[in-house]
């Protein structure tokens, strides 16, 4: 009886062991080869006359300033002239241009230059020897490629205890 009591009061009194554990592994390889690709910026015109002191003229009317004509997208500002309205008095003039780019009659071509003011060309990656590969164990083999490729491995260990 003593010894039924006494296993009994073991059992009793021991508490049971609750733990969780989770165990994951994954592993992934990408591979890019970039395509071709090309960003262009077409600039636009602008013209600016600003001053003091001084009348304007288009050669033709005084006070006035010429408008200009407009060929393929690309605006040419007319001929302006200033005469200081008190010789010898103060005066300011400033006149800035600046020309846009003509517009393409064709859409450009990977490697080709054409005529925009900002303007940035890539060529297809090449794939060549690119290759990539993780054991079960999480040994990885990565293998470049030619230009324009990348290659990211990862393997990830994650456990979990609660």
């Amino acid at each position: 009886m003593k010894r039924a009591l006494v296993l009994f009061v073991m059992f009793g009194l021991a508490a049971p062991a609750h733990a969780d554990i989770t165990h994951k592994l994954s592993s992934s390889v990408q591979l890019n080869v970039n395509s071709a690709a090309t960003q262009a910026t077409r600039l636009g015109s602008s013209y600016s006359v600003s001053g003091s002191g001084v009348d304007t003229t288009d050669g033709t009317t005084a006070n006035t300033i010429s408008a200009g004509t407009i060929t393929s997208g690309v605006y040419a500002p007319g001929t302006i002239s200033a005469t200081q309205d008190v010789p010898g008095a103060a005066f300011s003039y400033s006149a800035t241009y600046t020309q846009a780019d003509a517009v393409p009659t064709s859409a450009p071509s990977v490697g080709s230059v054409q005529n925009f003011g900002s303007m940035t060309s890539n060529a297809a990656g090449v794939a060549g020897d690119l290759a990539g590969t993780i054991t079960s164990a999480g040994a990885m083999t990565i293998t470049a490629g030619g230009a324009g490729t990348q290659a990211t491995g990862q393997f990830v260990t994650e456990l979990t205890v609660r």
